[in-house]
């Protein structure tokens, strides 16, 4: 963070992480002057013959700036839970570059489905990646991620290829990514993933069926042919209990053996099976949502009925995160009577928690 180095999506994972420590800590600004000051002797000390006395400044004015971002992530974030070691249970090949890990996490964790969390392994410590658990409360704590190794990622690769059962992950805490099913009221719902974009609505799905609601789901989950389609055991067992109100529809844009009916890329798939009045949640990879952005308004989809997952990569996008997490973490104004009875001297963040 102090070098300025590293894509949207991590950078805003990282300072998630540093944003509730720097809560956790009861940190403030004037703190910078200690932090820097000792991120920068911590450098010369181990960069040894390589360091030269010029970068001093550059260091330290790196990390004031990293602090900053740290210290705005902890106002919008709010107090809540920052760091918890998780035990890799299971490692399943899903595809030949999708991995399925199964996590325990050490102590049960608010996690609501359609929800990401920064995950980090210690095999590359301070490299945060954003993950969303593919299922919803389990009795045992237990959550799925589904991975995919990105050939020019640096994380992705170490997860799918090389992490094992017995191993431990750094989880952050859970937020809002735009995948909320609070956001669709009662309304029946259209959900389309790509790639490992089933992962949230997977879990979305899996609320609804631990619900009262009577709403109907469909799912259109996509692939490029049937052998890059990954977790369909999953996919048939949610179908075969839940037939009455949830369908699960194929999607692939590039194999020309399957049904006809099946054949299309996701966006197109998932327009035919729209109807008016549903709420529409897109997941996946970033160029599909913003293909999602610009197409679905276009095609009939009204633009407050349809939600896409937050990737991070468009300011305005990172913006409007910022927004929702703020306003979910922000206070309840109190009414004026009970005000006036709290009217004594203030606690602090550290007091009040």
């Amino acid at each position: 963070m102090a070098a300025g180095q590293g894509d949207p999506p991590a950078r805003r994972a990282a300072l998630s992480v540093a944003g509730r420590m720097y809560r956790r800590f009861g940190l403030y600004p004037y703190h910078s002057t200690v932090i820097a000051a000792a991120v920068v002797d911590t450098v010369r000390r181990f960069a040894g013959t390589s360091w030269d006395p010029g970068q001093a400044g550059s260091w330290e004015v790196g990390c004031r700036r990293a602090l900053r971002l740290a210290e705005r992530s902890a106002r919008a974030l709010g107090d809540g839970p920052h760091l918890t070691v998780a035990t890799v249970v299971a490692c399943e090949a899903a595809a030949d570059d999708i991995a399925i890990l199964t996590v325990r996490p050490a102590r049960r964790l608010r996690c609501l489905p359609g929800q990401a969390m920064p995950v980090c392994t210690p095999r590359l410590p301070g490299q945060w990646r954003w993950l969303s658990p593919a299922n919803a409360a389990r009795a045992d704590g237990t959550f799925e991620f589904h991975v995919r190794a990105i050939p020019t990622g640096v994380v992705s690769p170490v997860l799918v290829e090389q992490v094992r059962p017995g191993e431990v992950l750094w989880l952050g805490p859970a937020l809002e990514v735009g995948l909320s099913l609070e956001q669709a009221g009662d309304a029946d719902l259209l959900l389309a993933a790509g790639g490992t974009g089933l992962a949230p609505l997977r879990a979305m799905v899996e609320q609804v069926a631990a619900s009262e609601s009577h709403r109907r789901v469909t799912l259109v989950v996509g692939a490029r042919t049937l052998l890059d389609l990954y977790d369909a055991v999953a996919l048939d067992k949610l179908q075969q209990a839940h037939g009455d109100w949830l369908t699960v529809v194929l999607a692939f844009s590039d194999d020309r053996d399957v049904e006809p009916a099946a054949q299309g890329d996701l966006l197109s798939v998932a327009l035919n099976h729209h109807r008016p009045g549903q709420v529409v949640f897109v997941s996946g990879p970033p160029g599909l949502v913003e293909t999602a952005r610009q197409r679905l308004p276009l095609a009939g989809v009204p633009s407050d009925r349809l939600h896409l997952a937050t990737t991070f990569q468009r300011v305005l996008d990172s913006a409007q995160w910022m927004s929702r997490q703020r306003a979910a973490h922000s206070p309840e104004p109190e009414p004026a009577n009970a005000a006036a009875a709290n009217s004594g001297p203030s606690r602090s963040t550290r007091d009040a928690t």
